[in-house]
């Protein structure tokens, strides 16, 4: 029997370690239950803090992790899914394509930045959503201290108010103080459509980002969006012309397109709709987790966001539940009461909320150190220990945040 996943980002690492405990557990050998995670290298990019300088620095090797609990590691990108022969075709970067069986899949394909047909955004927008997104902005920046300081080359626009526009935009004045000196006058604005900053935030949350954006001289422009980008900088809807070298494009997500082989529903995002325990319906054989997932969280009408949070959770459910199918063991419903944020907000601190209401808990310094734990401890893989490892993926204590409850 084979499951594979394809994924190692935090939904497909977890579904490895999950599903390779279930085995443990049943005493079941690699032989018998091979387990395969599909991806273009043994790295976890640690996507949440890729709006921090020194991207580079920002991914965790998987491979020894892999090996020390018997998942086997298929490097590649999977390019074409049949669901009828259950085969992923995997293009590789040396020799032919891969065709890899499958008993169960896993889809954690995660998510990709939406850049929509803006004229000029493909040549002249930077952002932070991915690894090499992350490196040509940081690239960017330090190349500007080369650059006169004139024309826009001290102002960064970043389109979208939301999660990551903030923490891009509140990180931004001190990552250019660094560049250009301590003396520098950086001048940042986030252009928003939306009339009020962090529209997803709530009524409680949104005086504190408001304070902080405050502090660090961080501008709005909010009820308009970007018509337009050239090499001068950035033209709003409502006309407005602002001056700008660096535009960072923050404005929303998707499912990653391989989901769209998948012969099933998705929802405007492009996830993949699934049941309570992760399965697509309709589909034999196929699970989907993280980002390429529609997923109920509870029974009251709260369903998993694209975020690091569910995304962990999410994975080892999946994992576990497409082993429990072929060991012929219960599944486990996936269930995610527990939900909190935290925000980071540069040197003004951080904003950490509990419950879907988003209440108001942490904020500053006390908030900082939590998301600085969250940052560079919580997020990360385990250890390459086997018993280590595989105990962190129990699916009923992944991401519990109910003591902060």
């Amino acid at each position: 029997m084979r499951l594979v996943i394809i994924g190692a980002g935090f939904a497909g690492m977890y579904a490895a370690l999950s599903a390779a405990r279930l085995r443990d557990i049943q005493g079941v050998s690699p032989e018998e239950l091979e387990i395969a995670l599909v991806s273009p290298e043994p790295t976890l990019v640690v996507r949440p803090r890729l709006y921090e300088p020194k991207p580079e620095t920002l991914t965790a090797p998987l491979l020894d992790v892999l090996n020390a609990i018997d998942v086997n590691y298929v490097q590649g990108s999977a390019e074409t899914i049949d669901t009828k022969s259950r085969t992923v075709q995997i293009a590789t970067d040396k020799g032919p394509r891969k065709t890899l069986s499958y008993d169960r899949l896993v889809v954690a394909t995660g998510s990709k930045l939406f850049r929509p047909k803006i004229p000029g955004l493909a040549e002249h927008g930077f952002a932070v959503d991915s690894l090499d997104d992350a490196v040509a902005l940081d690239k960017h920046l330090k190349g500007l201290a080369k650059r006169p300081a004139v024309n826009g080359r001290d102002t960064v626009v970043v389109a979208g108010g939301g999660f990551t526009g903030i923490e891009a935009a509140t990180e931004m004045p001190a990552r250019l103080r660094d560049i250009f000196g301590k003396d520098a006058k950086p001048h940042v604005i986030i252009v928003d459509r939306n009339p009020a900053i962090a529209p997803d935030m709530g009524e409680g949350a949104r005086p504190v980002i408001e304070d902080a954006l405050r502090k660090l001289g961080v501008e709005t422009r909010l009820g308009a969006g970007v018509a337009s980008l050239d090499g001068s900088g950035v033209t709003l809807s409502n006309g407005e012309h602002i001056e700008s070298e660096t535009v960072i494009w923050a404005a929303g997500i998707r499912a990653a397109p391989l989901t769209q082989q998948i012969p099933a529903e998705r929802d405007n995002f492009g996830r993949l709709l699934v049941d309570r325990d992760l399965r697509v319906p309709g589909v034999d054989g196929v699970f989907a987790t993280g980002d390429a997932a529609r997923a109920a969280c509870d029974n009251e009408g709260n369903y998993a966001l694209m975020s690091c949070q569910h995304a962990t959770r999410m994975g080892a459910f999946a994992g576990n539940n497409a082993a429990a199918e072929l060991l012929g063991v219960p599944t486990k419903c996936y269930h995610q009461k527990g939900y909190v944020t935290c925000l980071d907000l540069g040197e003004a601190g951080a904003l950490f909320t509990t419950g879907w209401e988003r209440k108001v808990a942490m904020v500053g310094d006390v908030a900082k150190e939590t998301k600085q734990e969250i940052n560079t401890v919580w997020i990360y893989p385990p250890k390459a220990e086997r018993a280590a490892a595989l105990a962190v993926a129990d699916p009923e204590r992944v991401t519990d945040v109910t003591g902060f409850l």
